[in-house]
């Protein structure tokens, strides 16, 4: 996350047939997408449902996801 990111208000967690996948942020600037496992996040979306798709592209199978 850059400086401009510094306040988290919701997470959701991406799960996928083997476990949870990757994250979603919302932060100030947007929707921040991280993979599970990586410190950088892979980019930053205007909106929950765009960031969801973005998960679901890159994985294999159904994905499902929980705020937390």
């Amino acid at each position: 996350m850059t400086q401009t990111e510094t306040s988290i208000r919701k997470t959701w967690v991406a799960f996928g047939p083997n476990g949870a996948t990757a994250s979603i942020h919302e932060t100030d600037a947007g929707f921040s997408v991280n993979s599970l496992g990586r410190e950088t996040y892979h980019g930053v979306y205007e909106s929950l449902e765009v960031a969801k798709r973005a998960i679901s592209t890159r994985s294999d199978g159904d994905v499902t996801f929980e705020a937390h």
